[in-house]
């Protein structure tokens, strides 16, 4: 228990540093695009940047888990840095190199054959954020979570400021007359001015990590580099599948729906509706900063496979927290996160939360492969679960539009659940209260659907209604887990009589 207490304080360390400035970024400019773009225009955007969920796995290379698989074990983690960031750096310039002898034709082929500059300024901030997630990553190996917390909180404030800047302040100062110079400002631009603020960010970033470039060991040990590319390499395929497995829906869309003059302006709106469910994946991914260096730190403890099932538990139950929290008050929450223009796409929501969980889930589950080196397994379930993901929205999406491609998220996520529960029981056996979660799973999407069926007219019942419902819920799981609550309430108070 002590170590989940851990975990748990890890984990919210991290998510001051990594997840809050996510939460930031997508509350602030959520809201502030999809008031200021047609749904078109925001389509742009979130194809452009599925493209680049894509090509950073790719160009990162799985080399931010070597960093941590070989850290300790190496003896010098330097030097483990040293090859990994390398690695990446070399990747990162030859990325550049193809975009710059193929840009239009890159361009044409994804249907920006008018904005090739796109293709450029997308090229420099995958390359630069390629390269900075390895500093971060030894920030991660070092305990040093508030220099951490601090970049990354401070590299969405640029952000944010700059899009403000170009969207808000120099419109506002062009229309009292100010004549600023195109090369400041230039409203024909448009929302390439989400990619400028980007990447003028990431520039800033990676002048701010210069001094964890200090840490370079000149020199290449090919038995080194060798065991980090046999490690890393899988699980880049891993992050590859599971990138298209997240994001490919987004530029699946542009090309299959039926009706393809409006078919970016059905890709803003699914993707609107997405960022309301992606309250679900930034809670998964605040846990992962912390579970990955977690797992290994207390795999060789005794009761190493009790720690893990018990983490399984508080984190499916506190995930359904969420989906219903979401689903119960989702009047509030559409108003507070996207324009009413968007809120055609709210159906997808559930569906979308429930595969984030299911993801979640099988992130839990990754111990086994992770610890006993069975990395290729991963590569074959994130495979399968790609091809899920590519078929159904290939057979749905024509017929019933984006929903396909919600619905075909949620099937992929839950295939790559159970293969990997079901394969993990083979080698490393950890002992999941596999039935007491899939009735708690079952009861909260009982919930919903019955809060869907009986959903009074008035906007105020409803939430009431809602709010019955939930703490029913809560009700029931605190009187069956009390074990889990009276530990959670010590918790709470021995921290704060310290």
């Amino acid at each position: 228990m002590n170590q989940v207490k851990k975990l748990a304080g890890q984990t919210m360390i991290y998510g001051l540093g990594s997840i809050l400035p996510k939460v930031l970024n997508y509350l602030i400019l959520t809201v502030f695009y999809t008031h200021l773009f047609q749904t078109g225009e925001y389509g742009i955007v979130s194809e452009l940047y599925a493209y680049l969920v894509i090509l950073l796995v790719v160009i990162e290379w799985g080399m931010e888990s070597g960093f941590f698989r070989y850290a300790a074990s190496e003896g010098d983690y330097k030097k483990v840095f040293s090859h990994s960031l390398g690695f990446v750096a070399a990747l990162s310039l030859i990325w550049m190199l193809v975009v710059y002898l193929f840009t239009d034709g890159i361009a044409g082929l994804i249907r920006y054959g008018s904005n090739p500059e796109y293709i450029i300024w997308f090229a420099w901030i995958i390359a630069l954020d390629s390269i900075a997630s390895i500093p971060f990553a030894k920030m991660r190996q070092e305990n040093r979570a508030l220099r951490f917390a601090i970049l990354k909180i401070l590299n969405v404030v640029i952000n944010v400021a700059l899009v403000f800047t170009f969207y808000l302040v120099f419109p506002a100062l062009v229309k009292k007359g100010i004549n600023l110079p195109s090369w400041l400002y230039d409203p024909d631009i448009g929302v390439g001015y989400v990619f400028i603020a980007n990447l003028i960010t990431s520039s800033i970033m990676m002048l701010l990590l210069i001094p964890e470039f200090r840490h370079i060991r000149m020199g290449f040990d090919r038995r080194l580099m060798k065991k980090l590319l046999v490690y890393a390499t899988p699980l880049m395929l891993v992050g590859v599948a599971g990138a298209i497995n997240d994001a490919g829906d987004k530029i699946i869309l542009k090309f299959l729906l039926p009706d393809q003059e409006t078919a970016l302006s059905g890709v803003g709106e699914y993707s609107a509706n997405n960022r309301i469910a992606v309250i679900m994946m930034l809670f998964i991914q605040m846990f992962r900063y912390a579970f990955e260096p977690f797992l290994f730190s207390v795999s060789g403890e005794k009761n190493a496979e009790k720690t893990y099932a018990q983490v399984m538990k508080y984190f499916v139950l506190f995930g359904l927290l969420i989906f219903l929290g979401t689903t119960l008050y989702i009047d509030i929450v559409q108003r507070v996160l996207i324009d009413e223009r968007y809120w055609g796409g709210l159906p997808i929501v559930p569906y979308i939360l429930m595969g984030y969980l299911f993801l979640g889930i099988y992130y839990n589950l990754s111990v086994w492969y992770k610890i006993k080196d069975h990395t290729l397994y991963a590569t074959i379930m994130a495979g399968t679960g790609t091809v899920v993901t590519l078929a159904l929205n290939w057979l749905l999406i024509p017929a019933v539009g984006y929903m396909g491609s919600a619905w075909a998220k949620l099937a992929c996520y839950l295939v790559m659940m159970l293969l990997s529960f079901f394969w993990g029981r083979k080698f490393y056996r950890v002992p999941y209260e596999a039935g007491r979660l899939a009735l708690w799973t079952a009861t909260a999407v009982g919930i919903y659907v019955f809060s869907v069926l009986l959903r009074p007219d008035n906007l105020w019942i409803r939430l009431l209604f809602n709010t019955v419902l939930m703490t029913a819920f809560l009700v029931v799981v605190a009187w069956r887990e009390k074990a889990m609550v009276r530990s959670v309430v010590s918790g709470i108070r021995s921290r704060f009589h310290k």
